[in-house]
């Protein structure tokens, strides 16, 4: 294992597929609890969430609590979010305020929302993306409430650093999913995604999912505020 214990519960927004899920499978692996969010209430054996209805954190925190019986948090996973892919001049201010609603606004208000039932030295991981540093044309609006996501991150790291809350955000780059419609299982654009990465692929969902429990564990305790590039070298 690589230092977390089966004592540790996680959280994990959007957990029922893609990175999300890797998360939850490589975590419980590692002996975490886990608890996953979707929006699919069809889902038992996960808590419902949208996270982009602020409005229903109070219910929701009070559905985790009930499913904690007492305990704590120790980790807190911001995955759930949505990609759009859309040129400058064509991008919509729906598409724009929906990124802004489910990849900023969630992690912002959620984890205020949950740090009561957030362990002292616990640890809250957000999600970046290598398009913050490398320019992808149609990607503006997308990388943009990316961008804010990594200052908020540092922000957080300081805020609550008097409850030795160690807050960091992994930065991933192309990945197999269905990220953006989907556009990165079409052969040509995996291809010319390639050619940016110096591993000279796109990733899969373990290649990126699988360095999570390390990254909570003790071992990157005096590790905060950082952003850990899991892109395999994107935009180098």
């Amino acid at each position: 294992m690589v230092g977390v214990t089966e004592s540790k519960i996680a959280l994990i927004t959007g957990a029922g597929r893609g990175l999300g899920a890797g998360m939850a499978r490589h975590l419980s692996e590692a002996g975490v609890t886990v608890i996953g969010t979707s929006r699919d209430r069809e889902r038992t054996d996960f808590l419902p969430l949208d996270v982009r209805q602020t409005d229903t954190y109070p219910q929701f925190l009070a559905a985790l609590r009930a499913r904690l019986d007492g305990a704590k948090l120790d980790y807190l996973i911001h995955n759930a979010g949505i990609g759009v892919y859309a040129p400058f001049d064509e991008t919509t201010p729906e598409q724009f305020d929906d990124l802004v609603a489910t990849n900023l606004r969630a992690p912002f208000f959620l984890t205020q929302s949950l740090l009561p039932v957030l362990n002292d030295g616990g640890r809250v991981l957000n999600v970046t993306t290598a398009v913050t540093r490398g320019v992808v044309p149609g990607m503006s609006a997308y990388a943009a409430v990316k961008g804010a996501i990594e200052v908020l991150t540092r922000y957080q790291a300081v805020e609550l650093a008097s409850r030795s809350i160690r807050v960091n955000a992994i930065m991933g780059g192309a990945v197999q999913t269905d990220f953006a419609g989907g556009i990165m299982r079409s052969d040509y654009v995996k291809d010319l995604a390639a050619h940016t990465i110096a591993q000279g692929r796109i990733a899969n969902v373990d290649d990126i999912t699988a360095a999570v429990p390390a990254i909570l564990s003790d071992g990157f305790q005096w590790a905060t505020g950082g952003i850990i590039d899991l892109s395999g070298g994107q935009s180098l």
